[in-house]
C-alpha cells in the first residue's frame, strides 16, 4: 500500500467526525464540553499527568458517543419501525454514553476543586 492510499484512508474517519457533527446534538455537546473543560484545565494550570487524564477522559466519552450513534443508525436501518429490542438495545447504548459522561465528570472535579479551592485560599 502506497502512503498516498494510506493517506486516503483518513478520509474515513474524518467523514465520521463530520456526519457526528452535523447529524448528531449531543456529539455538539460533548465537544463543547471538551473544549471548556480543556480551558478549565490551561486556566487552573493543571498538571501534565492531569492533563493527560482529561484528555483520556474526553476521549472516552466522544468514543461512547460515536458507537452509540453508530449503534442507532444500524438499528435504524435495519428496524426502522418500532420494537422493543431495538429501543433495549439504543437504551443499553444511551446508558454506556451516560456512564461514560459521569465517569468524566467525576473525574474532571476531582481534579478541579483542589485547583479552584487555592485560588480562594490565598
Amino acid at each position: 500500500m502506497s502512503l498516498k492510499q494510506k493517506i486516503e484512508k483518513f478520509k474515513y474517519p474524518i467523514q465520521g467526525f463530520r456526519i457526528a457533527w452535523q447529524e448528531e446534538p449531543n456529539f455538539r455537546f460533548h465537544i463543547t464540553w471538551a473544549l471548556l473543560t480543556l480551558l478549565c484545565a490551561y486556566l487552573l494550570r493543571v498538571t501534565r499527568v492531569e492533563f493527560l487524564i482529561i484528555i483520556a477522559m474526553i476521549g472516552f466519552v466522544l468514543v461512547a458517543e460515536l458507537f452509540n450513534t453508530a449503534l442507532e443508525e444500524l438499528c435504524d436501518k435495519f428496524q426502522p419501525t418500532h420494537d422493543p429490542h431495538v429501543a433495549k438495545i439504543k437504551d443499553l447504548a444511551a446508558a454506556a454514553v451516560f456512564a461514560a459522561a459521569m465517569t468524566a465528570v467525576i473525574v474532571g472535579l476531582s481534579i478541579f476543586i483542589p485547583h479552584a479551592m487555592l485560588l480562594f485560599t490565598v
